[in-house]
C-alpha cells in the first residue's frame, strides 16, 4: 500500500506522520508546498508517475478564515482547485481519495447535530471554497471520502489550545465566547480514524463527519484547558458580538458521527479525555 499525504506540516499531517509506525507494511509519502504544489497539475502528474499510490489523503488547506474574505483567489486555489486536481489524477491512477473538510460548509443555525445529508449553506469564503473542494473531489473521483471535522487542535501548529495556554500565562484573565457551540477535535484522533478508513476491508466512498464526542462552547473549551493544565487563568463568558470578525462563525457546529462509526467501526473518544492526552503531550 502506498499513500500520498499532502499538507504534511499541518496539525493533521504531523499526527499522521506519528502514526505511520503502526502500519509498517505501508509506504507513506509526505509532502507539503515545498515538495509538491497541489495547485499545479503538472507537478501532481509527475508525482503520480513516480509512485503507485493506492490512497491520497489531502490534509492541505487554506485555513485563515478571516483572511480568506479578502484573499479569496488563494483560498479558492488551495481549497477548491487543488482537490479537483488531486481528484482527477488520483482517479486516473486508480487511487482512492480522502479529502478533509470542515463544519463551515453549514450555516450554523441548526439545533441538533448535523448529519451528512443536511443542507449545506456556507456563510463565508472559507466555507464556500471548502464546499467547492468537496464537490470537485466527488465529481472527479468516485472513490472519494469527504471527512468533515471541527475545532481541530494538536500539539503541532497554531490552534485554540496553544493560544489559550499562551494568553493564560500572559494575562491571567480572558474573555471567551460562549454563544458558539461545537465539539473540539484532537487531530491525533482524526488521524487514527482516517487510517482506519484506509485499512478497512471495504472502502465506502461518500461524505462523513468526525469530531470528538460531546458538546462545548469555546468558553467551556477554555475552562477545560485551564482546569486540566497547570496554568491559572480566570475565564469570563462573552458574546460573539464583542469580538467582531471579517468572517461569520457558525453558532452551532455539532456533528453527527454515526455514519463513520458504523461504516468503519471507528471508536470516538470524549473531547475532554482527548484534551487531557494532548495537554500531557504538550507538558512533556
Amino acid at each position: 500500500m502506498q499513500i500520498l499525504v499532502t499538507g504534511a506540516y499541518g496539525q493533521l499531517g504531523n499526527e499522521l506522520n506519528l502514526l505511520q509506525g503502526n502500519y509498517p507494511e505501508w509506504k507513506f509519502v509526505f509532502t507539503d508546498v515545498d515538495s509538491l504544489d497541489i495547485t499545479d497539475g503538472n507537478a501532481i502528474q509527475k508525482c503520480f508517475s513516480e509512485h503507485n499510490f493506492d490512497f491520497v489523503i489531502n490534509c492541505a488547506a487554506y485555513t485563515a478564515v478571516d483572511k480568506a474574505e479578502t484573499d479569496s483567489e488563494t483560498a479558492a486555489k488551495v481549497n477548491s482547485l487543488a482537490p479537483e486536481l488531486l481528484g482527477f489524477y488520483s482517479n486516473l491512477a486508480g487511487a482512492k481519495l480522502i479529502q478533509v473538510s470542515t463544519d463551515y460548509v453549514f450555516a450554523g443555525d441548526a439545533n441538533q447535530p448535523y448529519s451528512e445529508n443536511y443542507e449545506v449553506k456556507p456563510q463565508g469564503v472559507y466555507g464556500q471554497t471548502k464546499l467547492d473542494g468537496e464537490l470537485n473531489c466527488l465529481r472527479e473521483n468516485p472513490q472519494t471520502a469527504i471527512v468533515r471535522t471541527s475545532w481541530l487542535y494538536s500539539t503541532f501548529g497554531n490552534n485554540f489550545v496553544k493560544t489559550m495556554l499562551r494568553l493564560g500565562k500572559e494575562r491571567g484573565e480572558l474573555g471567551v465566547v460562549f454563544d458558539q457551540i461545537g465539539t473540539p477535535t484532537y487531530a491525533a484522533d482524526l488521524a487514527d480514524a482516517i487510517l482506519k478508513m484506509v485499512a478497512a476491508e471495504k472502502f465506502v466512498p461518500g461524505v462523513y463527519h468526525y469530531s470528538n464526542e460531546g458538546v462545548a462552547s469555546w468558553y467551556d473549551f477554555a475552562l477545560a484547558i485551564f482546569e486540566l493544565s497547570s496554568v491559572k487563568c480566570k475565564v469570563n463568558p462573552v458574546l460573539s458580538d464583542q469580538f467582531p470578525t471579517p468572517a461569520k462563525r457558525p453558532h452551532f457546529s455539532v456533528l453527527n458521527k454515526s455514519k463513520i462509526r458504523n461504516t468503519f467501526n471507528v471508536e470516538i473518544p470524549y473531547w475532554k479525555d482527548s484534551l487531557k492526552v494532548c495537554l500531557d503531550r504538550l507538558e512533556k
